[in-house]
């Protein structure tokens, strides 16, 4: 049970988050240390629950919060987070999205998010739906996360819990509603810019089975639709 942390009467999983974004958060700083880089997020409520050593999801990034004040808290960037995440765009002003990892009574929304940023999406549009109140979404990915990807399923952007309304060969495009507007940093992003993808985990476990498992008994789509997937 290493994985469960308690705080007072708080019982959370260290490195289970669900995508729901909790508070959007803005970079006070960046500092450059000899080895590695600290980052320091202001925020206003999820600081008032966090102490030194837990974990907390920055934009889709598993973080461990070293350094704690009042309105603030610090992490530190290994040069592998730096170089893999979408990190390398944000400066002092830049608004991120906060999440605590999932506590053992909450109710179980959004999917199973672990902060490790499987690849660096970028940016496409933002755009209203001229036709209703909600907003696409549409982002470019890495062709290698593509096959964990799939029509209706779940996808973590910028450690945001999304449903995929679209596929195509290069982009996907998502169905945002305003809710998720007003409480995320999607406003922020320009096109261009670098997002945090972190696909289902249940797919990566799939494909890892239907990889290693001999060919006799390796898992096909066939086989999926007799158990009822």
């Amino acid at each position: 049970m290493n994985d469960i942390v308690p705080d007072a009467n708080i019982i959370r999983r260290k490195n289970l988050f669900t995508g729901i974004i909790e508070e959007v958060g803005t970079v006070a700083g960046i500092t450059q240390r000899k080895k590695n880089r600290r980052l320091t997020v202001a925020s206003s409520r999820l600081v008032k629950e966090l102490k030194k050593g837990d974990s907390v999801s920055v934009s889709g990034v598993c973080l461990t919060a070293v350094e704690i004040t009042p309105t603030s808290f610090s992490a530190d960037l290994a040069q592998e987070t730096w170089a893999r995440t979408s990190f390398s765009r944000i400066k002092s002003g830049s608004l991120v999205n906060l999440e605590l990892p999932l506590r053992a009574d909450a109710r179980f929304g959004g999917h199973i998010v672990q902060g490790h940023v499987d690849g660096v999406g970028t940016f496409v549009e933002l755009a209203k739906n001229l036709d209703a109140e909600d907003y696409w979404l549409t982002v470019e990915m890495p062709g290698e996360l593509t096959p964990h990807v799939v029509l209706k399923g779940s996808i973590s952007i910028e450690g945001i819990s999304l449903t995929v309304a679209k596929v195509e060969e290069k982009s996907i495009s998502l169905a945002i509603i305003p809710h998720t507007v007003k409480v995320t940093n999607l406003t922020s992003l320009k096109p261009g810019d670098p997002v945090n993808l972190e696909t289902d985990i249940i797919a990566k476990y799939v494909e890892k089975m239907m990889w290693t498992r001999p060919s006799s008994s390796k898992i096909t789509l066939e086989k999926l639709v007799q158990q009822g997937f």
